[in-house]
């Protein structure tokens, strides 16, 4: 089987690890009989450097030609003075909007190995944490009207939702829940927003069409609060763009690190989007440094979401598992403790496990 993979490697570490990633699906590859064909695309900061604007005309040909996206990270303070309208992030942004991608499903996963590196207490932590987020992608502050009025002196984003644009992420959330463990806590702000209110209104309506899911509301804050005091708890999060973004940036602090986060990006088709949560992280771009596991999660969740390999992506995450508790261990989620390697090297013994 062929499977064609549109890849953008970004800015920052973005290209050190989607080249790891690329290296395990192409051992992958050999060990299964299937070929993986890249396409490569610049997006991002190296664009406008390069042509002078983040996302080639092109690209979002380009992508839809491929069956999956694969992409490391964009942006940087190299960027972050231009014009908004040719930021980096902007990019990612038209990406996700004009690929149709509305769902971003981002797990979160304490492995047993890195309790160490689990900023929680050893309590908390050995309680386990399993859970995935389940974010709306292309609506709220983040798509809403925006600008500056009164001199430049005052600013405003306005956060807009729709009842279709509710009910189609609310349902991605509640046939992901039933295919885990039953479990589905929605977070918003109805105490202050309308937007939440409406949000509240929807998934209440759904709730009642997957009576078999418990089903219960949390405020953002509470969320932030309850994802430190007991993450164990939770089992699938559904929410809005911005508070989605900040929450699974939290969820991924406490698992350990977050370049240990992979997440999909999906629309109503198998065509997905797939990133390592993290960013560019330039203070580390070419020192070896990078962990390379949320992308080649990543490259994982491609392979069972959007090629229907279920079995070569379990192979991938199995193998992770056993070099994590093999003691191996990038700089990140190193505590003294097993081997420090370089990226190279850690994707070299994720490799090695699979065979």
């Amino acid at each position: 089987m062929d499977c064609k993979i549109a890849r953008i490697g970004g800015d920052g570490i973005g290209p050190e690890v989607i080249a790891a990633a690329t290296d395990v699906l192409d051992a992958v590859g050999k060990l299964s009989g299937h070929r993986f064909i890249y396409k490569d695309i610049t997006v991002g900061g190296c664009s406008i450097d390069l042509i002078g604007k983040p996302l080639p005309d092109s690209a979002i040909d380009d992508c839809l030609s491929c069956g999956a996206v694969l992409l490391g990270a964009v942006g940087g303070p190299k960027w972050e003075n231009l014009p908004s309208e040719i930021l980096p992030e902007k990019a990612l942004l038209a990406l996700r909007s004009d690929l149709k991608l509305y769902a971003n499903i981002r797990p979160a996963v304490l492995h047993p190995p890195l309790k160490d590196a689990c900023p929680l207490r050893c309590d908390i932590a050995d309680r386990g944490i399993d859970l995935v987020i389940v974010r709306e992608l292309t609506g709220g502050l983040y798509f809403g009207a925006k600008g500056r009025r009164a001199g430049g002196d005052e600013a405003y984003d306005m956060m807009v939702y729709s009842r279709t644009e509710i009910e189609r992420i609310g349902r991605r959330a509640f046939d992901l829940a039933r295919i885990r463990r039953g479990k589905l806590v929605s977070v918003d702000k109805a105490n202050v927003l309308e937007t939440s209110r409406l949000w509240r209104e929807v998934m209440h309506s759904l709730a009642e069409q997957y009576p078999d899911i418990d089903y219960s509301d949390m405020l953002v804050d509470n969320a932030a609060m309850q994802l430190v005091a007991r993450p164990g708890e939770f089992d699938v999060i559904v929410t809005e763009n911005t508070f989605g973004d900040i929450l699974s940036d939290e969820a991924g602090m406490i698992t350990g690190s977050i370049g240990m986060l992979p997440s999909a990006s999906l629309g109503s088709g198998t065509f997905g989007m797939y990133e390592p949560v993290h960013g560019s992280a330039p203070d580390i771009a070419g020192q070896g440094t990078a962990n390379p596991v949320a992308a080649i999660l990543s490259a994982a969740m491609m392979l069972e979401l959007s090629f229907g390999l279920s079995k070569e992506a379990e192979a991938i995450r199995n193998a992770v598992g056993r070099t994590l508790e093999a003691g191996c261990f990038t700089r990140d989620i190193y505590s003294g403790k097993g081997r420090l390697l370089s990226t190279n090297e850690f994707t070299g013994v994720v490799i090695s496990e699979l065979r």
